[in-house]
């Protein structure tokens, strides 16, 4: 082998050995880094131009620096609005109480998404859309069968490409839903000085003679308080020490000219605090239903909310006017002793004892109480002796009574129920037989005979 082939060979060597050792530093360039002291360095350097770029408002000419945020690539992204975070997944939701059609569009995680003008196609019917982007369509007056509905493209969402099909009853059941909060609205959603409307019928046929102090209720009756929003903070155990046997308390009422289904401010802490001092609670809502769907969406509502609570009294629907200015004042009494009935079906289905509050004028005039006498029935009349004719299972005597843990005045009410408060009524305790959304069944829950 001459000596230029020799030299050549010996160049061809060096070439790759430089250029495997070049391989092996870059595939160790941290560690190399590190032994050479240049890694400290860089950090101090990084810093600085990420400082300086947070320094003017920007993020730095560090175009890496997103792989060092943690929450960059955090698949479950935190909002508190679906509205406000465009590309996520919607779905439709869908129910049917009698000849209508409730579509609600939400997020995964079973939010309603509003602020968006959502379309939906029926098959045969047409588009129906959410104009006033609350993320509910509610279409009335279908004929019974079955419907095929999609929901149309929506800029920024992903939307399912699939039909859902939904059968629309023809008569109502009485049976409650298992999608109604998304009907429920607080006191911030609404105005509320034109919803909460509810007038003391009993209150302006008060004849002088009630009794407003605590008296003893007697072996035959329990001395109880009703309360609400109205009531302010309540100091339950000054109002247990008192003597007070059982509560009644407001969970909610339906708006008197929007209709809107709205939760009582003071309704959690009422309950809770009614049942921490051991007193047995029952609640009530003020309707304003001007049909059976309303009704039964009414008795939805009150069910969701007493559930997870130890309910041992009776749910009542309060049954009043809202001043002549209510959308259900107008009524007869056949058309509202039926809407009314559809609640107590509803309520019973559920496997709760329930009934009717009312003014004695109320419910001689404005509800045929023959149609309902299979449930209880709660009279408010401010007199000395009631003067009402038919039978009744509580009385509220008077609205100006004091009760030590309450700073306004409160209803007071005897109670001639036998009501059993050993059994917890809860969900999940041993007591629970609630039915929801068309189960079968209808297993009372308390125990409220007459003596």
């Amino acid at each position: 082998m001459d000596s230029k082939r020799m030299k050549r060979m010996l160049i061809a060597m060096v070439l790759m050995f430089v250029v495997l050792t070049g391989v092996i530093a870059a595939a160790n360039l941290e560690t190399v880094k590190k032994k050479l002291g240049l890694a400290a360095q860089e950090q101090v350097q990084e810093t600085a131009v990420m400082e300086e770029g947070e320094r003017d408002g920007r993020r730095g000419s560090d175009l890496s620096a997103f792989l060092r945020d943690e929450t960059f690539f955090d698949p479950e992204v935190k909002f508190k609005s679906i509205e406000t975070h465009a590309g996520k997944n919607v779905f439709l939701m869908m129910s049917s109480v009698a000849k209508d059609l409730r579509i609600m569009i939400v997020d995964s995680v079973g939010r309603l998404v509003t602020g968006t003008p959502f379309t939906v196609r029926i098959q045969e019917m047409g588009e129906y859309t959410d104009s006033d982007r609350d993320g509910i369509i509610y279409i009335e007056g279908l004929r019974a069968g079955e419907y095929s509905v999609s929901l149309a493209e929506a800029e920024g969402f992903i939307v399912p490409n699939t039909i859902t099909t939904i059968q629309v009853k023809q008569e109502i059941e009485y049976r409650v839903l298992s999608d109604i909060e998304y009907l429920i609205m607080t006191e911030d959603d609404i105005d509320v000085e034109r919803e909460d409307r509810a007038v003391n019928g009993a209150e302006e046929a008060a004849d002088g003679s009630e009794n407003t102090e605590l008296e003893f209720a007697g072996d035959n009756a329990r001395l109880g308080i009703d309360v609400s929003k109205w009531n302010k903070e309540i100091d339950w155990m000054k109002v247990k020490e008192a003597g007070i046997e059982f509560a009644i308390i407001r969970c909610g009422y339906r708006g008197a000219s929007s209709g809107a289904l709205v939760l009582d401010p003071m309704y959690k802490k009422n309950i809770e605090g009614a049942i921490e001092a051991e007193i047995p609670v029952g609640v009530y809502f003020f309707t304003q239903a001007i049909d059976e769907v309303e009704a039964v969406e009414e008795a939805s509502m009150v069910i969701s909310l007493i559930e997870d609570y130890d309910v041992d009294y009776p749910v009542f629907l309060d049954s009043e006017s809202a001043g002549g200015r209510g959308r259900a004042d107008a009524m007869n009494a056949e058309e509202r002793t039926k809407i009314h009935k559809a609640f107590l079906e509803t309520i019973a289905s559920a496997g709760y004892e329930t009934g009717i509050y009312g003014s004695r004028n109320w419910l001689n005039d404005e509800v045929d109480m023959t149609q309902v006498s299979e449930y209880k029935t709660w009279l408010a009349e401010y007199a000395d002796i009631p003067v009402y004719d038919e039978y009744y299972h509580m009385w509220q005597y008077t609205s100006k009574g004091s009760v030590d843990g309450i700073e306004t005045n409160v209803d007071l009410n005897l109670c001639y129920m036998n009501i059993d408060t050993s059994i917890n009524h809860a969900k999940g305790a041993a007591g629970y037989s609630g039915v929801i959304d068309g189960d079968s069944g209808n297993v009372p829950v308390g125990s409220s005979d007459e003596e």
